[in-house]
Order: C-alpha cells, then structure tokens, then sequence
C-alpha cells in the first residue's frame, strides 16, 4: 500500500499542470476557449463553464496571484507540448569534435591532405583538435613541431580560427580549431 501512494506522488510530481478538481485555489483568473479573459471566478463556478464548454479548466500560471487557468482540451495541450519539445530537440545541432593528429617532420604535400580534412569537418560545423605527437628523440625538434602547426593555421586562417592556442601536455600538443 505504500509503495503505490509513493508513485501516485511522483506522477502529480512529474505532471505539473493541475486540471479540473486538482486546482487548488478558490478563487482563479479564467480565460476561455477563444483567448477571451472572463475574469475571477471562483473554482466552483469557472469548472462549470468549463463544463458547459466540455472542455477542462486547466492551471496555466500557478504562481500568479490568483492563479491563471484557461478553458481548452487538455489531451490536446500535453500533446502540443510533447511536439513543442520533440521540435526543438530536433533542432539542436551537437557539435563534434575530430581529431587530426600531425607529427613534427610531417611533409607539406601530408599537411595539404589534412588541411583538406580540416575544412570538410569544420564546413560540417565540427571544431577540429590538431594532435601533435613526439616520439623517442622527436622530442628535441619542438622549434619544427612550432612551425608545423603555424603552417596548418596559415593554411586555414580562411574558414577556420583558433579557438584554443597550442597546448604542451607531456609528450603531446593539441591546438583546437573552429569554424569562422
């Protein structure tokens, strides 16, 4: 018996909006089915109008004082609600992040290729981590890893920018780049 008002409790919980009887103010701002304000009515009188409409007197502004309820289908307001939200998550792009990785005596004719890589990405609207990495004694050749990753920001100074500058972590430089 417990568990059972433990979940009935999280269901009023998860469902805000309060409808017909579940109300609980005596006195509430009413606006009809037209978008029309009827004005403060108490609760017992507004779910008679909304009962002669056969429609449901649902909770719009809780916080409002009196409370905000209008006059309409509720079935069809969760459902507008459901497709509001399925829109907009629709809409959102996530943006990704690819990784090129480069060494210090990488060719230039191999840096043109990644370059190409690198403006397909961001053309996409994905930012690009450049990944440097020494290896045994390339350790010493920092002046040249410096260099590399300056030619591939010259390289696509046109439709890409610097969004994070080169970064020594260990044995690795990563630099991020994103679309202009």
């Amino acid at each position: 018996m417990l568990r059972r008002e433990v979940k009935i409790s999280k269901r009023v919980k998860q469902d805000q909006t309060r409808v017909n009887k579940g109300i609980r103010a005596s006195e509430v701002r009413v606006i009809g089915s037209d978008g029309e304000q009827i004005g403060i009515l108490p609760i017992a009188e507004a779910l008679r109008v909304a009962e002669g409409e056969a429609l449901d007197l649902v909770e719009v502004s809780p916080d409002a004082r009196p409370p905000v309820c209008k006059i309409m289908d509720h079935g069809k307001y969760k459902y507008e609600l459901t497709k509001k939200k399925q829109e907009a998550k629709r809409k959102q792009k996530s943006v990704q992040i690819k990784e090129i990785k480069v060494r210090p005596k990488t060719d230039d004719h191999d840096l043109a290729t990644k370059v190409r890589h690198i403006e397909k990405f961001i053309s996409n609207g994905d930012k690009v981590k450049i990944t440097l990495v020494f290896r045994g004694r390339e350790f010493m050749l920092k002046e040249q890893a410096s260099v590399v990753l300056e030619k591939v920001v010259e390289l696509t100074n046109e439709f890409a920018q610097v969004e994070q500058l080169p970064k020594f972590e260990g044995r690795v430089i990563t630099m991020l780049l994103g679309p202009k």
